[in-house]
């Protein structure tokens, strides 16, 4: 067919400007999803460094969720931390301009200039550094919750990561956008950066704001099978603007009972492609956690953006982190009168009333020790006999509140002793379960109900570390320390040996002649020289991991004589040399059979050897080891039994051609 010469030069004109404006080819497409890429902070993909500026418009009003945590729990605070206008986020989420928000809320965060900056659109805040422990990844990743990455802000800095210094004043690139052509034509107003949580997929968040997933999935460049991971940005396209989210944060479910088999989740078909290829994630991590350990040695901030909820019946799936309803109780802790919540006052018991709650402190109602179960108005708690100074135990449980920390009611002093009055954990010790005929007639502890106890103790160490106030290192960590509620999520207990963490000329190092512990937890600075530093918890915590994995004794009595084989001496034999699957097979709990995936046990080992590495320096800081244990878990979710054993399967027909 000839065509017309004004037609052929139409034509043209139309190829030309599509080649010029490639977004105008692409109707669907509008940004990459950061797939978790921000973690590797030495590679600098692209996207990593913000939203490409391919819109309608170089600058717009845009939208970012931020969780609520203190002391980032107020407009005025959060406002401060990320530069806009306190009376604008009061305004979007209904709350005064200085009044707190609940913990794990999360919250709209307008911004009135989301403009380009070079290739990437971006909000630019700043920050000053107030610790050395402070990084770009941890900046990026925990103080501003995903809102940028190490690589947008190594890219905007002029300082390299091991040059930053307290004072310092640093540039925050935070994640916006603005609607493309296409996005507008369909009547998109408006994009917000939505921070993905446990549970999430594009399908609740579409349903969150009442849109089509499709939507969610083209402003992603996302198709339906494609994984989406907890702490990292979406796009959400809206059409008008966003009204307050109505959903608090809370943490992984517990899983089901030990007489439940565990759930397999939907999809598990393709379980084994999935957790294998998070795993390959999980490894970065490690690696990276292990090469940075040394710049982030101590950790001396006090915010904290996990803080959480209170029980939850299973385990996580794709991201529910933040989605549940406020903090409520445990169903059996004891409280002040009218004042459920509150840890600032405890209740002053009569000693009266302790006796008759303890049955006159009778041997039916003895747990172990000085420690007896107890019933106040047909709530059950703990009552523990103690004498010495135990105020600085008091002090510092009735200032936290963190669900994975056993919870202080009350008190009571009589013929000098002191009783304190705990929340009751239904489910004993962790050693309990692992070490004695206890519960020999219950099943065994599965796989995931193992990962969530170390996921557990590690977000109360975290908390503990970081952002109780003041920060406390444990100094006793151990597994007869880490009780079990009802269900089967662990609580630390045990603050007696605690110690405050003073910030002095060397960091949060200090020095005791009083070296106290138990064999096998027990880190070699410290029993060398009286070291006392947060990574003493991590030494004792990785000894723990151990223990869940292999169901051993952190020390075990070696030929029947007092010699003491340590656990965290033979990690390192059976991740070292050859056939280390083999090895690793034959160190992992006898009684869990098959029902685990190899290759997250081997991140999780390695994830220990490094915790119990024998120099301090060499151990990753509690939020490091929190991030990669996350990571462990949310893989753990699409594993299914089956996938092992095909696997199994499948090795073994390899080895027999």
């Amino acid at each position: 067919m000839k065509m017309s010469k004004p037609y052929f030069i139409f034509c043209l004109v139309l190829v030309e400007l599509l080649r010029r404006q490639p977004q105008l080819s692409f109707v669907q497409g509008q940004q990459i999803y950061v797939d978790n890429k921000q973690l590797h902070c030495d590679k600098h993909p692209n996207f990593t460094r913000g939203f490409a500026c391919n819109g309608f418009q170089s600058s717009c009003q845009a939208y970012l969720t931020f969780r609520s945590n203190p002391p980032y729990d107020s407009p005025a605070a959060i406002g401060l931390l990320l530069g806009t206008q306190p009376d604008l986020i009061a305004q979007a989420n209904n709350v005064s301009s200085f009044g707190t928000i609940p913990t794990d809320k999360q919250i709209l965060v307008p911004i009135k200039n989301c403009s380009c900056s070079g290739p990437y659109y971006q909000y630019n805040t700043s920050y000053r550094l107030n610790s050395t422990s402070e990084t770009y990844f941890i900046l990026a990743n925990d103080t501003y919750q995903g809102l940028t990455t190490c690589q947008a802000m190594t890219a905007q800095n002029p300082y390299d990561v091991r040059n930053l210094m307290v004072g310092q004043n640093l540039e925050v690139p935070l994640r916006c956008a603005c609607p493309t052509s296409n996005q507008v034509a369909t009547g998109v107003k408006y994009l917000l950066t939505f921070m993905v949580t446990w549970k999430d997929d594009i399908s609740s968040i579409a349903e969150l704001f009442g849109l089509e997933e499709q939507s969610v999935l083209d402003a992603n460049e996302l198709s339906p099978d494609d994984i989406i991971y907890p702490f990292t940005p979406i796009l959400v396209p809206l059409k008008s603007k966003p009204t307050s989210i109505q959903r608090i944060a809370s943490p992984p479910p517990a899983p089901p009972p030990p007489q439940s088999p565990p759930a397999v989740p939907a999809g598990s078909g393709k379980s084994k492609k999935r957790w294998v290829f998070v795993g390959v994630a999980i490894g970065a991590v490690s690696l990276l956690v292990l090469s940075a350990s040394s710049l982030w040695f101590f950790c001396g901030r006090r915010r904290y953006f996990h803080q959480k909820a209170a029980t939850d019946p299973v385990l996580p799936t794709q991201a529910e982190h933040f989605k549940n309803p406020p903090h409520s109780p445990p169903k059996n802790f004891i409280s002040t009168e009218g004042v459920r919540y509150a840890v600032e006052s405890l209740t002053m018991y009569m000693f009266e009333d302790l006796q008759t709650a303890t049955g006159f402190f009778g041997e039916a109602n003895k747990i172990k020790g000085s420690v007896y179960l107890g019933s106040f108005r047909g709530d059950e708690a703990v009552v523990k006999i103690m004498n010495g100074d135990v105020s600085g135990e008091i002090d510092l449980l009735k200032r936290i509140n963190h669900n994975n920390i056993i919870r202080l009611s009350g008190f009571c002093v009589h013929g000098g002793n002191t009783y304190l009055v705990y929340e009751h954990a239904d489910n004993g010790s962790i050693s309990d379960w692992l070490h004695s005929n206890k519960h020999q007639a219950c099943p065994p502890l599965t796989w995931k109900q193992r990962l969530q106890v170390a996921y557990d103790v590690a977000d109360a160490l975290t908390y503990l570390h970081n952002y109780a106030n003041p920060p406390h290192i444990h100094k006793n960590l151990k597994t007869s320390n880490i009780l079990l509620d009802s269900n089967f999520r662990a609580k630390l207990s045990n603050f007696g040996l605690a110690r405050k963490m003073e910030n002095g000329d060397g960091g949060f190092l200090q020095l005791t002649r009083h070296v106290v512990g138990t064999q096998g937890y027990m880190a070699p600075e410290y029993i060398e020289n009286g070291m006392v530093t947060p990574k003493l918890d991590v030494f004792a915590f990785g000894v723990v991991m151990l223990e869940l994995l292999s169901g051993r004794k952190a020390a075990a009595e070696k030929d029947g004589r007092d010699r003491e084989d340590s656990l965290f001496a033979s990690i390192r034999v059976v991740l070292e040399g050859d056939n280390v699957r083999e090895k690793l097979r034959g160190f992992v709990d006898p009684s869990l059979g098959h029902e685990y995936p190899m290759d997250l046990a081997y991140s999780m080992a390695q994830l220990a050897k490094s915790c119990v590495a024998h120099d301090l320096n060499s151990r990753p800081a509690m939020p490091e080891v929190f991030m990669v244990l996350s990571k462990i878990l949310s893989s753990s979710l699409d594993w299914d039994p089956s996938d092992e054993v095909e696997r199994s399967e499948s090795i073994s027909h390899t080895r027999g051609r």
